[in-house]
């Protein structure tokens, strides 16, 4: 027969296992029914989210997103708004309408013109259109001016009343030069007041005498003069002639009748 502290020692392990199967259960019964609660909200959140409609700013559904939307499209057309006033800002600005009128004539343009009279246009005056008289002039001028520089290796462009254009012809007239110096009076000339525009941009000197050799300006009276004074005129010629033009000084006892005497 068991004893009686076997007795007792059955009865708590009896007790703690019933205890233990209570407590058990309990906690199954309550598993379950957080799981069925939790399915139910899963699925309630699913049919909700499906059921709502998107909104106007950009399908999404709830204020922040919206807000969010708005900022973004806030700061591109600010973007925006800056990328065209940079724009702007580096764009030339156009001319104003005074500089615009009266450009091709000879007050604005002289300045303008290339080598031999060619008018030479800016970006601005390009869209100007240029008359088929005027292109016609300027063809004129072009072959005139080439056509003279070919008649020696010395041109004098002189103007007949100009004592300055006297007194350089007087100067060469003192040399035995060959080729013999070419004189073109401008004030004679048909296209003189051209040609002088274009000698002022070709040589940058608008006056008169202009003495070229093989294109070269030496310039005017007084520079001729002083050449000359000191002696340096024949080295001067012989240099820029580069053996083409045969130089010496006319003898001091021959008579000179004619001051342009060996000009033609």
């Amino acid at each position: 027969m068991p004893s009686m502290r076997r007795i007792k020692v059955f009865g708590l392990l009896l007790f703690l296992a019933v205890v233990t199967l209570l407590f058990w259960t309990a906690s199954l019964r309550q598993q379950q029914g957080l799981d069925a609660e939790t399915a139910g909200d899963f699925y309630q959140k699913t049919v909700n989210g499906l059921n709502k409609k998107p909104s106007s700013a950009g399908g999404l559904g709830d204020d922040d997103d919206q807000e969010v939307s708005k900022a973004m499209a806030q700061r591109l057309k600010e973007a925006a708004q800056v990328a065209k006033d940079n724009a702007n800002t580096k764009a030339p600005k156009p001319d104003p309408p005074s500089i615009l009128v009266g450009v091709g004539s000879a007050a604005e343009g002289a300045s303008e013109r290339g080598v031999a009279g060619r008018k030479k246009f800016t970006a601005s005056e390009a869209q100007v259109p240029v008359s088929e008289e005027e292109t016609e002039k300027d063809h004129k001028v072009d072959a005139e001016l080439n056509s003279i520089l070919k008649k020696s290796p010395i041109i004098i462009f002189s103007k007949s009343y100009c004592p300055y254009s006297k007194k350089a012809k007087q100067i060469f007239s003192q040399y035995i030069i060959n080729p013999a110096p070419f004189v073109v009076e401008l004030d004679e000339h048909p296209l003189g007041s051209q040609l002088q525009e274009a000698l002022h941009v070709m040589t940058s000197r608008k006056t008169v005498p202009n003495i070229l050799i093989n294109g070269v300006s030496i310039g005017g009276g007084d520079d001729v003069a002083e050449m000359h004074r000191t002696d340096i005129l024949i080295e001067k010629i012989r240099d820029l002639g580069q053996k083409k033009i045969d130089v010496k000084r006319r003898p001091v006892e021959v008579e000179i009748e004619d001051e342009s005497h060996g000009l033609r």
